[in-house]
């Protein structure tokens, strides 16, 4: 059993800076958790409490139903992988590994045998008589992964051991722990402040910010139904598209006035508006840049933009337009869809049309900032 709950926990520094806020979470036996948000949110020190290498000034942390508040780390029976690898740079590859396994004074034939099996797992058999400063960094990330994985832990923790990785390696290292955690199948709370590793490797995603959680939900919740505005703009790159605008009914349905243009919300979301009784009212809307489509001619449900900025990714193109009151959008554009005579005429100061469909659109309250259909606490105002 290896599970974590943390209940009310909060972490005070010099009696009056608060770091994390009356944190709430319960990680399941073998689920891969991924702690999110920008520098300074709180994400790091949460782990380090859960490890025992801060101390919690309020609430309790538990492991395997054990409260360990009072608990040393290496009484917790967790693992644990740094940013900036920790290793011993007099000791071999095979030393590093092992020494954990030797301060337990566990017979050697053993200990070869857990090192051994776990540099083959992670494909650093050939590395095990060099020294730290012999390998690359994804190297000795591997390195400082074998060592947690010898000790048999009931939980892994990783505070963002990708970050000092280029972005190839981060790639490739991305897989492999994805690969380890089928491996070992236990429990993995992880942290970085990279969206791409949080939607790629976790089962839930806890997104932070100043220290309170945002949303806790599967990489595909918190992708599509955001609990508010903060979460919207975090996830997804480029970042979703904000437009403050009137939410008007008409002949019993919804419809959108951004910019001059009148679009109707259908599918889900005018359902959703209805059944809830959503009152006409001033909105955010989002739309993130993938579900704005280029038109070619102007129209009752189309934008007039200027092109800005016109950035080649390869296989597909980000445009940066602004409206007439110049508001600035990102539109994403696969390079496939494009004709080559379109393409020549996507230069900067070009005259665009853009639009979308209610059926991909994302309402914020302007006020509280919570998503009007999916967010947490959205209480929506009945229609009169």
């Amino acid at each position: 059993m290896a599970s974590v709950k943390l209940t009310n926990v909060k972490k005070i520094y010099d009696k009056h800076v608060v770091a994390v806020h009356d944190f709430n979470l319960e990680i399941k036996d073998k689920e891969f958790v991924v702690f999110v948000g920008p520098s300074g949110c709180g994400k790091s020190t949460t782990l380090r409490m859960i490890a025992g290498l801060e101390e919690i000034s309020e609430g309790t942390v538990e492991i395997g139903g054990e409260v360990v508040n009072d608990l040393q780390p290496k009484d917790r029976n967790i693992a644990m992988v740094f940013q900036n690898y920790a290793l011993y740079p007099h000791m071999t590859v095979y030393d590093n590994i092992a020494f954990s396994l030797r301060l337990q004074k566990m017979p050697e034939d053993v200990i070869y045998n857990k090192v051994t099996n776990a540099a083959e797992i992670l494909g650093i058999t050939d590395y095990l008589m060099r020294k730290p400063r012999a390998l690359s960094g994804g190297q000795r990330q591997r390195v400082a992964i074998g060592r947690a994985m010898v000790r048999d832990s009931k939980v892994f923790l990783m505070d963002e051991p990708l970050s000092n990785l280029d972005a190839k390696l981060r790639n490739q290292m991305r897989a492999e722990i994805i690969l380890l955690r089928q491996k070992l199948d236990t429990t993995f709370v992880y942290v970085t402040h990279d969206q791409t590793e949080a939607m790629t490797l976790g089962d839930r995603i806890v997104i932070m910010k100043d220290g309170y959680i945002k949303q806790v939900g599967t990489p595909t919740e918190v992708f599509e139904k955001p609990a508010n505005l903060f979460v919207a703009e975090f996830i997804g790159a480029p970042k979703m598209n904000i437009m403050r605008t009137e939410l008007v009914r008409e002949g019993g349905k919804y419809y959108v006035k951004p910019f001059g243009a009148k679009i109707e919300v259908d599918g889900e979301k005018g359902s959703l508006l209805n059944e809830k009784g959503i009152a006409p009212k001033e909105i955010l809307l989002g739309v993130r840049p993938e579900h704005i489509v280029l038109s070619r001619t102007p129209g009752e449900n189309t934008i007039p933009a200027i092109l800005e900025v016109n950035e080649m990714m390869g296989s597909e193109l980000h445009l940066h337009v602004y409206t007439e009151d110049g508001t600035r959008l990102i539109v994403r554009v696969p390079t496939i869809d494009l004709e080559n005579d379109q393409r020549k005429s996507l230069v900067n100061g070009a005259q665009l049309y853009i639009t979308f469909t209610g059926k991909v659109m994302h309402f914020f309250d302007p006020e509280t900032e919570e998503n009007m259909l999916f967010g947490s606490e959205t209480e929506p105002e009945r229609q009169i």
